[in-house]
């Protein structure tokens, strides 16, 4: 219902403000200011950090740590650490812009050593074999945010980067406040010319129109060329 009452001119984003105050539903102030809203009000990652998602997404990434005998994983974007639970990895180190989501990760894997969480803004050059965005790009609307991500990303890769994302561009797209689709390889040709796409894996689950069942989101496989 939001998104239509946004249609309305002149009064569309007034009427949509007070949409969200009666439904509890934050306005939207940034990307970081929504995430850490979400968590905080006892939101989750979403439905693509659960359930059949979580287990796909479990599955390819679980075969290739294990294909190329991966060690280390950095995340960026790990939310409220559900999707973590599929995941089968030797050492893993965690960020989030949430200090909410933090702390949810921190309690559920308090017995775990080889789990580590922080959040975004303390990253200070940490690496590891491999990178992961999970769902998380097209939720960076800020395009200094965007940009910023993307370099953090790529340079903390030592060998390989995973992407889960969309992959195009449709400006006239009505969606939520807190997405922007970006075609993202286009900034990874232009900026990290020292990765080669190894592959793109569509997923079984096509977007059709029902985020609860269907994902925007494919596989893009990145490997460090020497």
């Amino acid at each position: 219902m939001d998104k239509f009452i946004r249609k309305i001119p002149l009064v569309g984003d007034l009427l949509s403000r007070a949409y969200r105050r009666m439904w509890g539903i934050p306005v939207f102030i940034s990307s970081g200011d929504y995430w850490e809203k979400r968590y905080r009000n006892g939101g989750t990652s979403g439905a693509g950090s659960y359930e059949k998602f979580a287990g796909y997404k479990g599955e390819v990434i679980n075969d290739f740590v294990s294909k190329h005998k991966v060690r280390s994983v950095i995340e960026f974007g790990c939310g409220d650490g559900n999707q973590l639970a599929y995941f089968k990895f030797e050492k893993y180190l965690g960020f989030d812009v949430s200090e909410t989501a933090i702390r949810i990760c921190r309690e559920k894997y308090r017995t775990d050593p080889d789990k580590e969480f922080r959040i975004m803004d303390t990253h200070s050059g940490e690496t590891a074999e491999l990178a992961l965005s999970l769902d998380v790009i097209y939720h960076l609307v800020e395009d200094e945010v965007y940009d910023g991500y993307m370099k953090t990303l790529f340079t903390a890769s030592e060998k390989y980067v995973i992407v889960y994302s969309s992959d195009y561009e449709e400006e006239n797209q009505l969606t939520a406040d807190h997405v922007k689709l970006r075609k993202f390889t286009d900034w990874v040709r232009e900026h990290a010319r020292n990765f080669t796409l190894l592959k793109h894996l569509s997923n079984p689950y096509p977007f059709d129109g029902n985020n609860l069942n269907s994902t925007i989101s494919d596989f893009y496989i990145f490997k460090k060329m020497r």
